[in-house]
């Protein structure tokens, strides 16, 4: 295999182990939801949370964004740390309008 061919598959091997490494935290934050009693459900191969409102509204969508710092929300104006998971919970509980 030729250097350009290898760097590529390196690079295509770190991708996929982040969108994994996305799609752990989001599970974690799903149960973390799950908790409060906030249904939510995994989507795009992992790479959305979807937290429908439990009234009128449409459903909260929930990414891994800023190099797998944060979770984001409503087009990344809204965002909390993945390190702090059940606090994390507790925002998107509010903020769905539990």
């Amino acid at each position: 295999m030729n250097p350009v061919m290898r760097a590529a598959a390196a690079r295509l091997l770190e991708q996929q182990q982040q969108q994994e490494a996305e799609a752990r935290l989001l599970m974690v934050l799903r149960d973390a939801l799950l908790r409060l009693n906030i249904r939510a459900e995994l989507r795009d191969n992992g790479t959305a949370l979807m937290i429908p409102r439990p009234n009128v509204g449409l459903p909260v969508w929930v990414f891994v964004g800023f190099g797998g710092a944060y979770f984001s929300w409503q087009s990344a104006e809204k965002r909390h740390p993945v390190a702090d998971m059940e606090g994390a919970a507790n925002v998107l509980a509010e903020y769905v309008g539990r």
